[in-house]
């Protein structure tokens, strides 16, 4: 793991006050508005460390993403300002110290799943949090490898029946 400097708190700030921006800034509900950030050019710009130089202003973010997706009024539920702020700032952390990008991210743990977990984590430090946050959905992630596991065996079975 990375280990986290002033240039990755500044990130981490950067996307907090972004997720925050959001909530009034955008006619989508909160979890859309993550999904599309999270898979977006922009954070694929934030997973490398030169984003920081650019001139990006948070509304100016917000634009590029409505230019990427276009505007959209899907959803109706809309996080509260803090957990989007924790939220985002969490996000940012776990990709820069580890190294993953926002994406790969974003598909270990949903923001529903970070919202559930807002109010016991908030208060510990973000490094804490995340070690916390991974034992919390471990068993979810393995359950998912038995499952596709299963599935990969019964394609086989099956696969091997039609060849004979």
């Amino acid at each position: 793991m990375k280990k986290m400097d002033s240039l990755g708190l500044k990130m981490c700030s950067y996307q907090a006050n972004l997720f925050e921006l959001s909530k009034d800034s955008v006619d989508c509900s909160s979890k859309i508005f993550i999904r599309r950030f999270m898979n977006s050019k922009l954070a694929k710009r934030m997973d490398s460390v030169g984003f920081m130089f650019d001139s990006l202003s948070i509304q100016d973010a917000i634009n590029e993403l409505e230019a990427q997706y276009g505007p959209s009024s899907y959803g109706i539920e809309k996080f509260n300002v803090e957990e989007l702020h924790w939220i985002g700032y969490i996000y940012r952390y776990w990709a820069y110290v580890s190294g993953k990008s926002s994406k790969q991210i974003y598909k270990i743990v949903k923001p529903e799943q970070l919202r559930k977990l807002y109010f016991p984590y908030h208060s510990l430090d973000p490094l804490q949090a995340i070690d916390r946050i991974m034992e919390e959905i471990q068993p979810q992630i393995n359950e998912q490898i038995d499952d596709i596991s299963r599935g990969v065996i019964a394609l086989r079975k099956v696969r091997n029946k039609t060849t004979c």
